[in-house]
Parts: C-alpha cells; sequence; structure tokens
C-alpha cells in the first residue's frame, strides 16, 4: 500500500488509541508502517505538523459538515448542540483534549470557530461579544474534558485517599456533588448544565433568553 499522509495520520491514530498521545511518536509510527523515520518527514516535517494532523482527523469524525442553525432554531440551544458534539469528538479517542489543545493550529477547529462566530453574528449578537461567546465555549468544553480524561487516567493510582476525612474538611463540596447526581445525572448531564450556566448567562448580556 503507497505511504500517503491519510496512511500516516490513520496509523498514528491508531497508536493514539492504543498507547495514548505520549506514546505516539515518530519511531513508534514508522515501525507501524514499516519504512524508516525519515521517509515521514516527506509527508509531515515534524510531530508539531503530526498533533495538528491528528488534531483535524479526530474532529472530522463528528465534524464532517457543518451546518448554521435552522431560522427558526435559538442559537444558543444550537450552540451547545455543537459543544456536545466537540466533546465527542475529544472523548472518542485517549487524550483527544491534549491533542487538541496541543495542536499548532488546526484547520477544522479554525472551521468550527468560523461557523459559530458567523452564526452568532448572522443572529446580531455584537463581532466581539460573539468571539468571546464562542472562545469561552471553546475553552470550558477542552478544558472540562481534558480534566475528564485526566480524571480517569489518574483514578486507578488514587489508593490513600480518605474520603471520610475529605468530606469533613469540605462539606459542602461533597452535599453538592451528592445532591446533583441524586436524581441520576450523568457526567454528561453536567457538561449540559455548565454549558447551560455559560451560554445562558451570555445570550441574557446580548439581550435574549435560552
Amino acid at each position: 500500500m503507497a505511504l500517503d499522509r491519510q496512511r500516516i495520520v490513520a496509523e498514528a491514530i491508531a497508536l493514539l488509541d492504543a498507547d495514548g498521545l505520549d506514546g505516539v511518536t515518530l519511531r513508534k509510527l514508522a515501525a507501524r508502517l514499516g519504512v524508516q523515520q525519515p521517509t515521514l518527514y516527506w509527508h509531515l516535517p515534524n510531530k508539531a505538523a503530526l498533533i495538528t494532523a491528528i488534531a483535524d482527523a479526530i474532529l472530522e469524525e463528528q465534524f464532517p459538515e457543518m451546518l448554521p442553525p435552522g431560522p427558526d432554531e435559538p442559537w444558543p440551544e444550537w450552540l451547545v448542540g455543537l459543544a456536545v458534539r466537540l466533546r465527542s469528538a475529544l472523548l472518542a479517542h485517549p487524550d483527544g483534549a491534549r491533542i487538541i489543545s496541543t495542536s499548532q493550529l488546526s484547520l477544522r477547529m479554525a472551521a468550527i470557530s468560523e461557523l459559530a462566530i458567523s452564526t452568532l453574528v448572522d443572529r446580531d449578537v455584537p463581532l466581539r461579544q460573539a468571539r468571546l461567546i464562542v472562545l469561552t465555549v471553546e475553552h470550558f468544553t477542552v478544558g472540562h474534558v481534558l480534566e475528564e480524561q485526566t480524571g480517569r487516567a489518574a483514578a486507578g493510582s488514587v489508593e490513600d485517599f480518605d474520603l471520610e476525612a475529605f468530606t469533613r474538611a469540605h462539606p459542602t463540596v461533597v452535599a453538592g456533588i451528592a445532591e446533583y447526581f441524586e436524581d441520576g445525572r450523568t457526567p454528561d448531564d453536567l457538561f449540559r448544565d455548565c454549558l447551560g450556566v455559560i451560554i445562558g448567562g451570555a445570550a441574557a448580556a446580548a439581550g435574549r433568553t435560552v
């Protein structure tokens, strides 16, 4: 099979899924492809370019096409849906949030931002405010997933955590967590509710309601 950029990126994602971002090295990738490492430089000049190509590819999975909201769909609800799709794209692969946050210039991420900002501007949100809203939502989403994925990786290493002592020291924190999840809410609900606070406030500031 001929070696091309698409095949290199596909193998890099397979390596990411197997070993996480720290395991994605040009040496390992070249070995998977059965080529010498310098051969990869014909297609991707360095690891930074590879990470950006991976970022574009994993976003493409959730965003093969991007459409603005319908004429009767409120922009806050549409923006929540966009962020939910972004979170799904990042959670689909180990260290997905790290990939996005360390990529130099993901064209697919730029396209998502362009669509979101232009959508808000088309709905009469001033450009400066539209950019700040979209930037805040994107940063929250990537940071939220980064915490989710880092937490999963570290969960097995916490052996001496004293829950009783933590509860005594932080009773309101623990009570808030317990109260939120007692009715069967999930981490997906938590993400959406946090988004609702962010976007709802932004919509109110723009003179609209969610």
